[in-house]
């Protein structure tokens, strides 16, 4: 704590400060927000992935550069990191206190209307609540995978997610109901088709079978659901390798992508994710 001590305690500093000291002694991983509620943005050694990555990382953590960064996986609940120099201009500029609820052990059901509410207490346990400023925060003992727009007025902030701190709210926390897990099942979509460019005239085919393409796209998918972590990179690598060995001949298919498409969908890849990790794996290739 020799750090916060050194820090200064001017209006704009202290309650987000305080704040944020209070929760990390509970265990709460926080981070500054922004007056827009934003994440404070990535510090300049860190964008656009000049950092090699590091703002995709999936496990909460404290940043290793010299300033809060990387939303919320530079959440921390390591007091003299909160209270350190290097964190004193962030928090001066703080408009709100942030934290991952997965991290934290719990699911925030956002509830931004008053028809969501009249739903959730409808279809919902009851469990402690927050108000927010255009609705309610229901929070469940237990974590989930994070989703937007489940339903209308209703996002789920879980693992890989923020919320911001309101204060503790009132009821008794109650356990991760199947029903709100259940929102964030998603049924079977139709992949957007890509298909591969075969190069004028044709490439050589190395499918002497139909079952090495076949086994191909199998240990694809493979990678791609046994990924425990770095989801974006692996579903890209598994892109990359599919293209360098069956993406000249014009033997991919729809149907073949639309295998790798889906495996990565089930480990919560966007469909937009997913284009743009193929069309960036087709821009590496020159093809």
């Amino acid at each position: 704590m020799a750090h916060t001590a050194t820090v200064r305690r001017d209006r704009q500093t202290v309650r987000p400060l305080d704040t944020a000291l209070s929760l990390a002694a509970a265990g709460v991983p926080v981070m500054p927000l922004s007056a827009d509620k934003r994440p404070v943005a990535n510090c300049p050694a860190c964008t656009n992935l000049a950092c090699g990555g590091r703002a995709n990382m999936r496990t909460p953590g404290p940043c290793t550069c010299p300033a809060p960064c990387h939303g919320w996986a530079a959440a921390t609940a390591i007091p003299t990191v909160i209270g350190s120099p290097d964190w004193v201009t962030a928090w001066r500029k703080a408009g709100g206190v942030g934290y991952c609820p997965g991290s934290a052990g719990v699911t925030v059901v956002d509830l931004d209307h008053a028809a969501a509410i009249a739903w959730a207490r409808a279809a919902l346990p009851a469990t402690r609540t927050v108000p927010t400023t255009r609705g309610e925060h229901w929070i469940y003992r237990g974590t989930m995978q994070s989703a937007n727009h489940v339903r209308d007025g209703v996002d789920i902030k879980s693992r890989m997610q923020y919320a911001r701190w309101l204060g503790p709210g009132t009821g008794t926390l109650a356990p991760l109901p199947d029903t709100v897990r259940a929102l964030v099942v998603k049924k079977p979509s139709p992949v957007r088709p890509v298909t591969a460019p075969v190069p004028a005239g044709g490439g050589e085919c190395p499918h002497r079978t139909p079952a090495y393409l076949e086994r191909g796209i199998a240990m694809a998918e493979q990678r791609i659901t046994a990924a425990t972590s770095g989801v974006h990179a692996t579903v890209y690598r598994a892109f990359l390798a599919v293209l360098s060995k069956h993406g000249r001949c014009g033997c991919l298919t729809d149907t073949h992508m639309g295998r790798l498409f889906a495996a990565a969908q089930t480990k919560g890849e966007s469909p937009r994710h997913c284009t743009d990790a193929w069309a960036n794996a087709l821009t590496a290739l020159g093809m």
